[in-house]
């Protein structure tokens, strides 16, 4: 039996754009500088050692999509620079970071445990993503969902599929 996704086209996939937007790695490695804290391109050269032209087309990137959007400041006696802050785009994109931090401090993390935890400003405690319906069911396992076309689906032609 041949899958059901074969029937519908992928061109207008969302999981695809994202991924041309995301999906180098040096793009992550910015936000995830910016979801700690770090704002100002001379502080994530220094601390990822990304390449200067690498780490300023990334950051245009980020800021041409609406991920980021750039904030002036000016030390006493410098120029003026850009800092870059997060958009409501870019906030949007949190729950995705917490998940990917998750599964690397599962499989990934050193001996001595993950570098780094999210935890709740207001008590303290570890936060985790997971998977919730719009009816509210939660403890949802990838098991428990099945895939099927939205209302922007395209069905390929019959020679297609």
């Amino acid at each position: 039996m041949r899958p059901r996704a074969l029937e519908w086209s992928v061109e207008n996939c969302t999981i695809g754009r994202a991924m041309a937007i995301l999906g180098e790695r040096w793009t992550v490695v910015v936000l995830r500088e910016v979801f700690n804290g770090i704002f100002r391109f001379d502080d994530m050269r220094v601390r990822t050692g990304i390449p200067r032209q690498v780490l300023t087309n990334r950051l245009g990137v980020l800021v041409d999509n609406g991920i980021l959007r750039r904030v002036p400041y000016r030390e006493p006696g410098a120029r003026a620079r850009d800092e870059y802050r997060l958009t409501e785009m870019g906030f949007a994109l949190y729950p995705m970071f917490v998940a990917l931090r998750e599964w690397g401090d599962r499989y990934l993390a050193d001996p001595g445990g993950p570098p780094l935890e999210t935890v709740h400003r207001g008590c303290g405690a570890p936060v985790h993503a997971k998977l919730v319906c719009e009816h509210g069911h939660e403890e949802i396992t990838p098991r428990d969902v099945v895939p099927q076309p939205g209302p922007g689906a395209i069905r390929r032609a019959p020679a297609e599929v």
